[in-house]
């Protein structure tokens, strides 16, 4: 199953950095979107839905599983 994954992080962000670094460790590719202007920042927020105010947030075939712990619950499910 090829798996189209997508994190938006911010830079100094330890999360997003711990995401990426799992991704890596387990050889799966994926984009990264770089987010650090903060108005650009709520305005993703805003799309995402009323409860997302963190990051980062990681998309797996285009559908958000959330942030850090998300990933993990989602490549366990995976079988990843």
């Amino acid at each position: 199953m090829n798996l189209n994954i997508v994190v938006y992080s911010k830079s100094a962000c330890p999360q997003c950095d711990q995401a990426k670094m799992l991704l890596k460790t387990k050889s799966i590719d994926f984009t990264e979107v770089k987010i650090d202007d903060e108005a650009e920042r709520l305005a993703f927020f805003e799309k995402c839905g009323p409860s997302v105010r963190q990051m980062p947030q990681i998309f797996i075939n285009e559908q958000r599983v959330g942030g850090l712990a998300g990933l993990q619950a989602a490549l366990t499910q995976l079988g990843r």
